[in-house]
């Protein structure tokens, strides 16, 4: 997007922008529908599913149903959720096969441990980027979808975001949540020498650590230009401590503490108490 245009989130919420009028464009423009596809595609393809069987996945910030339309022909089921009453009336109207929700993703995603194969989202993640509300706090809601999406993932399963970030403070922002959840991965880039062409995709890994796929468009970039960025999980910081260990500290109980909450065990809350370090008694 040229820097001259004003980037929608910045224009108003999400389920504000994203009217009846806007909603149609999602049904009646074949650029964009062409452009919704191509993502899609390449976002399922990142997510390196099993070939010839069908998964169930979810589809964040579904919209109109046209990432969905791409699940469906490739044999898998989903569910799309979306904050957007407008975009999701103009999917029930194309009688798209997946089910769908009504949502703010920065409240966390509603479903079991472990419900879903594999997860993809298309243009939305960098909505929760904005606080639309006084209330609203970033990190907070990055953190709380992150968390919640981590637990809905079966383990050894994967993410897929495709984004349109800001700046860099906007992608350090959204991959630190994400590896505090829990995830590990990074950043594909697609194309990176293009100014039209170039895409992100935040590539994640819930419960194992994998290798990130190359970038399309790489053979021929230039070297100084970066098409992947590796990110790790905070708990991987530990194994390079030397001397004593890191198990006792303050760091080591909140990341802890916070597994098991999402686990949906009782935990403490946290006080400025929490992993005190206490004088020895004699």
């Amino acid at each position: 997007m040229a820097s001259s245009c004003r980037r929608p989130e910045h224009t108003a919420p999400p389920d504000v922008f994203y009217n009846e009028e806007e909603a149609k464009k999602y049904s009646q423009n074949s650029r964009m529908i062409e452009i919704q596809t191509q993502m899609s595609e390449r976002a399922v393809e990142l997510l390196n599913l099993p070939e010839g069987q069908p998964c169930f996945l979810l589809d964040v910030g579904c919209g109109s149903g046209l990432s969905g339309d791409h699940l469906s022909e490739e044999g898998h089921h989903w569910v799309g959720i979306d904050i957007s009453t407008a975009m999701l009336d103009v999917a029930l109207d194309r009688e798209v096969e997946g089910d769908l929700l009504l949502g703010d993703m920065g409240h966390g995603v509603p479903f079991r441990p472990g419900t879903f194969d594999g997860c993809i989202s298309i243009s939305a993640l960098q909505w929760l980027c904005n606080a639309d509300k006084r209330s609203h706090s970033p990190p907070k809601r990055l953190h709380s979808f992150f968390s919640s999406l981590y637990s809905s993932l079966a383990r050894g399963s994967r993410a897929v975001f495709q984004l349109y970030p800001e700046n860099s403070e906007q992608l350090e922002l959204i991959t630190s949540q994400a590896m505090r959840a829990g995830f590990s991965g990074g950043m594909v880039v697609d194309y990176p020498n293009s100014s039209k062409a170039k895409k992100f995709f935040l590539c994640l890994f819930a419960g194992m650590t994998g290798v990130l796929p190359k970038g399309l468009g790489t053979e021929t970039s230039d070297r100084t230009v970066p098409n992947q960025v590796q990110y790790s999980g905070q708990r991987c910081r530990f194994k390079d401590m030397k001397g004593k260990s890191g198990k006792r500290g303050r760091d080591w109980i909140l990341e802890k503490k916070e597994r098991r909450r999402r686990q949906g065990r009782g935990v403490r809350p946290d006080t400025k108490y929490t992993g005190r370090q206490r004088r020895p008694h004699f």
